[in-house]
């Protein structure tokens, strides 16, 4: 990538964007984008934290039904009674896990297509549509295809991801844009976090909590249906603020007087505001973007389902025996700290280093924290709580730190009108990757089981 292009990755793209019309002070009446330039200019540069609220709550919706079955995961699939040996269940749960991001990369362009063209808020409310029932349904599931299909159109009608961070971007002036995609970001991971916290502790509640559920209750006869039932209730809470927020997108088309408007700015503003002039995939800048945030949503999927079944795996196949309880309160703990390092320090790291730096710095230092989990095995007792607990909060707080710098630079890389469109193919492709992961990693994870006490390249 040349220096050229690294600036203007590293450069957010100014809020005069064609539609805008902020420098010249036309704006189109009855168009929602230009309410929302409106609304922006009487700002006068104070963060929008109703809109960003509202942005961290769809996002937290969306985002827990992703990751909230991976503790209860190993037990639901040797529940269905699919797997013939225990060391096959690692095979079932990874299908499981990846029919969510196969859903979801079927269906991700299109649905960035239709927040270009309907508008973000419609996609946003059907995404919360499609949570409330579905994460229901698969809370209901006695069968393991029941179970798959449930996760599967819930990855495919749940088209989020792409607008959101649009949305984000566009209720943002332009100094508070990295804000809003952090909010994004952050609450993403949180969620990706608090999820496995949820399914720990409200899994199989008959067996955890007698004195409150019992084995007859409608929880005691589908024993994982508890944590899906509090997360369609918090999406349904969502579906109906969706009510108030404004609609950001431009709904007038771009007239002769805009583009001369454009063609009259100097050059790198200019580059950014050009309308439909260039291609997202002669676009490189965003290409090689988007490739290292899919390559890295390969990486993080396959790390939170191997940590989730390795950590309950009995010790004898190279696990820590720890109960979903365990491993959803080491979860929540590093999802806490995520919390603290995004409000308090990344501000400060995204400053000094920017986004592209940054998110390669902390690539690098991933690799040494995810090479300490294997050792962990010898440590039992106060050792093996805090090198868990330690090693599960730095890889949370490097992993968001790459994830909000690869859409920062995104984000930087295209304009306004292509934006839900260049969100939904980079969504395709990191959920093509995702779904890729756990099906790996799952047979990955059974093969090196079952080669535990092999004297040649041991499964430990």
């Amino acid at each position: 990538m040349s220096s050229l292009e690294e600036a203007l990755l590293q450069k957010p793209p100014p809020s005069v964007v064609v539609c805008h019309h902020e420098a010249a002070a036309c704006h189109h009446e009855g168009c929602p984008g230009c309410a929302m330039d409106r609304r922006k200019e009487s700002l006068r540069g104070r963060i929008p934290y109703k809109e960003l609220f509202f942005v961290a709550a769809t996002t937290l919706a969306g985002s827990l039904p992703i990751t909230c079955l991976f503790p209860f995961m190993y037990f639901m699939v040797r529940d269905f009674n699919i797997a013939k040996r225990e060391e096959d269940i690692g095979s079932y749960a990874g299908f499981l896990a990846a029919s969510y991001m196969i859903g979801r990369a079927i269906t991700s362009i299109f649905w960035g297509i239709a927040a270009d063209r309907l508008g973000r808020k419609p996609v946003i409310a059907f995404s919360m549509l499609s949570v409330v029932i579905l994460q229901i349904f698969f809370g209901l599931s006695t069968k393991y295809w029941m179970a798959i299909a449930a996760r599967l159109l819930l990855g495919s009608l749940n088209g989020l991801l792409g607008p959101i961070k649009a949305y984000a971007i566009e209720v943002c002036q332009t100094e508070h844009q990295a804000l809003g995609i952090s909010v994004v970001n952050t609450v993403w991971g949180l969620g990706v976090v608090i999820g496995p916290g949820l399914g720990g502790y409200l899994a199989q509640p008959a067996e955890k909590y007698p004195q409150t559920f019992s084995k007859e209750s409608v929880f005691g006869r589908f024993p994982y249906l508890l944590p899906c039932l509090v997360v369609s209730i918090f999406a349904a809470i969502v579906l109906i603020s969706c009510i108030w927020p404004p609609e950001t997108i431009h709904k007038h088309k771009i007239t002769e007087k805009d583009i001369r408007i454009v063609k009259a700015l100097p050059s790198q503003q200019a580059h950014w505001d050009m309308p439909r002039k260039k291609s997202l995939l002669q676009n490189w800048p965003w290409m090689s973007t988007m490739l290292s945030y899919c390559l890295f949503g390969l990486h993080e999927t396959a790390y939170s389902e191997i940590l989730s079944i390795w950590a309950v795996s009995d010790s004898k196949y190279g696990g820590l025996s720890f109960s979903s309880g365990d491993i959803g309160q080491v979860l929540s703990v590093s999802g806490a700290s995520l919390l603290v390092y995004q409000l308090i320090i990344y501000h400060w790291v995204n400053k000094f280093l920017g986004p592209l730096n940054s998110s390669r710095i902390a690539s690098s230092l991933s690799i040494l924290v995810l090479a300490t989990f294997p050792f962990m095995t010898y440590l039992s007792g106060t050792k093996l709580s805090f090198a868990i607990y330690a090693a599960a909060m730095t890889k949370s707080v490097l992993g968001i730190t790459i994830s909000c710098g690869m859409c920062l630079l995104q984000n930087n890389a295209v304009r306004q009108d292509q934006r839900g469109t260049a969100n939904g193919i980079a969504t395709t492709g990191m959920s093509f990757f995702k779904a890729v992961a756990p099906v790996g990693a799952g047979i990955l994870f059974s093969w090196a089981q079952k080669r535990h006490d092999a004297t040649f390249f041991p499964g430990d």
